[in-house]
């Protein structure tokens, strides 16, 4: 069944995850382009103070303080969409939690949590976001990574729930093809991005985290989900560079092992300064909230070509054959003139 998916001003979104990083910066672009909105996240404080900006600008926002780790928690968020809106349109599972460190010293009660957030909360949206669209049709976008198909050292737990993710996302989205729901169902796939990341996340090393190089603006992954949110897409990459990742973890698995264990460490940790004490480790308690961009400072990439031509694939093969053709018509004039002259024609 094709699914026909509403442009976002006449669409009411739920969002999880939406004080800080890619989920902060999706809510202001959604109230931006007319969407009424449904956030959520654990710091209270935070989110009143994100619906009041948005509201002051004309949007239509509901909050609810919610974990996404807790099932009833789940279950509130999405009365709290059918009371305030009559339903939903687009369901996007954001939330995330992560630790860095080597898997062996991360406790165990850590790495369920991981997954309690990344995979489990993201599974529970998911199931209640298709309970709720099969009678209406709509959208569920969740947040992977990079990460999803290629782990990276020192981020075990959060690898791991994020290949779980996909597994579980392409697993729901034949399903729900297999009994013509009218669901779209995409999974978004970041690289690094410039976020609160390596300052939320509990921190087993030595130094403090950050993310590996080529860092990208958050507002590109709001661009992809609000994307999806109107176009039904399997998957799209924000950032070239970690499609490449992702692209040499399938095509050449044990060259990128070797890479990351030379590069991964020192690529992962930053001795320019440490993070705010106040944003350090929101495994299971909210800290500080309300920034897209993390602390880093280092260059970041707004633009992402790679994101483009997903969006627009025809004019990307169309463009990317235009360009073929003129650099072999150029090489084809360039030989024939450097050509001997008793050549034979």
């Amino acid at each position: 069944m094709s699914v026909e998916l509403k442009p976002l001003a006449e669409q009411t979104i739920v969002l999880t995850g939406a004080t800080s990083g890619n989920g902060l910066a999706t809510a202001r672009e959604a109230a931006a382009r007319g969407a009424r909105l449904v956030l959520a996240a654990r710091n209270g404080d935070a989110l009143e103070k994100i619906a009041d900006e948005l509201r002051a600008g004309g949007a239509q926002v509901v909050t609810c303080v919610a974990d996404v780790a807790v099932e009833t928690d789940m279950e509130r968020l999405a009365d709290a969409a059918i009371e305030a809106f009559g339903g939903f349109d687009t369901w996007i599972n954001n939330a995330a939690a992560a630790t860095y460190g080597k898997v062996e010293k991360i406790p165990m009660e850590d790495h369920r949590r991981v997954f309690d957030v990344n995979y489990f909360g993201l599974l529970k949206g998911s199931l209640i976001a298709a309970r709720h669209l099969r009678k209406r049709g709509g959208a569920i976008i969740n947040i992977g990574s990079i990460l999803s198909d290629r782990p990276a050292i020192l981020q075990g737990p959060y690898s791991a729930s994020k290949h779980a993710v996909k597994a579980a996302t392409d697993t729901l989205r034949m399903e729900l093809d297999e009994e013509g729901a009218p669901i779209s169902v995409t999974l978004i796939k970041p690289g690094a991005m410039h976020t609160p990341y390596p300052e939320h996340a509990r921190n087993y090393m030595d130094e403090p985290a950050r993310l590996p190089p080529i860092l990208y603006n958050p507002r590109l992954v709001a661009d992809a989900i609000l994307f999806a949110a109107e176009n039904p897409r399997r998957h799209l990459y924000v950032g070239g560079f970690g499609y490449l990742i992702s692209l040499g973890g399938r095509l050449a698995p044990r060259i990128v092992d070797k890479a990351m264990v030379l590069f991964g460490r020192r690529l992962q940790t930053d001795s320019k300064r440490p993070p705010d004490p106040a944003l350090q480790d929101n495994l299971y308690e909210p800290r500080k909230d309300g920034a897209v961009d993390g602390h880093q400072d280092y260059y970041v990439r707004g633009t992402s070509v790679w994101l483009q031509a997903q969006k627009h694939p025809v004019v990307a093969t169309a463009a990317t054959a235009a360009v073929a053709g003129v650099g072999l018509f150029a090489w084809s004039r360039l030989r024939g003139a450097t050509a001997p002259a008793n050549a034979v024609r």
